[in-house]
């Protein structure tokens, strides 16, 4: 208990025998509920010996301790200002003796003591403030905690698809059965599938620096850079029933890329497509040159799904944004968002009732960042 608390109790005892009057007592074994949230607040309890625990129900409809009460410590007292139900339930947690003093008591006393009437209250509004403060850091630090499980997830989800690729690899790597040329082709996507996973734990500890830095590009040949990426992807997403269609060919053209970087932002956004089409169907890749204005590469990644949800269409790349997925957490398009606005380009969604979303983003061709 603080020191303003052990001053208000002694006050209130002072003021108590001064009147004549010392309060009920009232004993409590171990575990009986002295009041619960609901209960009509009848009045204030000064605790002589044992422990009574403070609890409600919060959040998710769980019970939390809100406090613990000793010795010569107090509880009840809300009831003496709002004439309002309990707000939370008091349970014995060891044999405990306590002083009772019923409300209309106690207001005869603050009515013919004015000032101990204005200690009452500032005494209440430091207990309040100090409760809200504890749960403030609690929020915080549960807060932590869910960011932490929400990244856990991200990764279990980011890491599947490549998962099986190495998988399934590896089988044919290993068969005794596989030809050389087979096999040198699945060591090579095995090696592929790690750096990819490699530059997916780069990104997510990118996610978590400051933002703001300016990131190295190189200068390359976006179509030689496409077609590989194209294949491989057609590959992966095909065991799953969905087609690829290069409706525009990569144009020829010199890009300021990251290229690892870049190959991030299309599997993310290859892999919500497909997340999209459980039961197979088709993703539409267009790229568009707009030379007017300031030149630039429009790439446009649709596909036959349910579209985007009306509900989080505004949120769509805040991070743990996400609407009807059983995995990820919504943090692949903040990254997608990120990589796109390091190389200096804009990226948005849109989606037609009755048709599946489309996701675009703009690469400038005089990119000098």
């Amino acid at each position: 208990m603080s020191s303003s608390e052990t001053r208000f109790v002694g006050a209130l005892t002072e003021e108590l025998h001064a009147l004549g009057r010392t309060g009920q007592i009232r004993r409590f074994a171990a575990g009986e509920v002295i009041f619960r949230a609901g209960d009509a607040g009848d009045g204030f309890y000064i605790v002589d010996t044992g422990r009574v625990q403070i609890s409600a129900v919060v959040g998710s409809g769980q019970s939390r301790v809100l406090a613990t009460i000793g010795h010569g410590d107090y509880f009840g007292e809300m009831a003496l200002l709002d004439d309002a139900p309990r707000s939370a339930t008091a349970t014995a947690e060891t044999e405990t003796e306590a002083h009772f003093l019923p409300r209309g008591e106690l207001l005869g006393i603050l009515e013919k003591r004015p000032q101990f009437a204005l200690n009452l209250i500032r005494e209440f509004s430091l207990r309040m403030r100090a409760l809200n403060q504890k749960y403030a850091d609690e929020i915080l630090q549960a807060e932590r905690l869910a960011v932490v499980g929400r990244f856990a997830g991200t990764i279990v989800h980011d890491f599947k698809n490549p998962l099986q690729v190495i998988g399934l690899a590896a089988e044919l790597a290993c068969s005794d059965f596989t030809a050389p040329p087979m096999r040198h082709l699945a060591q090579n996507r095995i090696a592929r599938q790690v750096e990819r996973m490699t530059n997916m734990l780069h990104e997510l500890i990118e996610f978590t620096k400051p933002s703001g830095q300016k990131p190295h590009l190189s200068l390359v040949n976006f179509a030689r850079y496409m077609n590989p990426l194209v294949d491989e992807t057609r590959q992966e997403i095909g065991a799953r029933r969905v087609q690829l269609e290069l409706v525009t060919p990569a144009p020829e053209i010199d890009v300021r890329v990251q290229p690892q970087r870049l190959s991030r932002l299309f599997y993310n956004l290859f892999n919500n497509a497909v997340d999209e089409l459980p039961d197979g169907g088709k993703i539409f890749l267009r790229f568009v040159l707009r030379p007017e204005g300031r030149p630039e590469l429009r790439v446009e990644i649709e596909d036959t799904g349910r579209g985007v949800a009306p509900e989080i269409a505004q949120t769509l790349f805040e991070p743990f944004a996400t609407h009807g997925k059983t995995h990820g957490t919504g943090l692949g398009l903040t990254i997608c968002k990120r990589i796109v606005e390091d190389h200096g380009g804009r990226i948005w969604a849109r989606s037609e009732p009755g048709k599946g979303a489309t996701f675009c983003f703009t690469l400038p061709l005089d990119a000098q960042l």
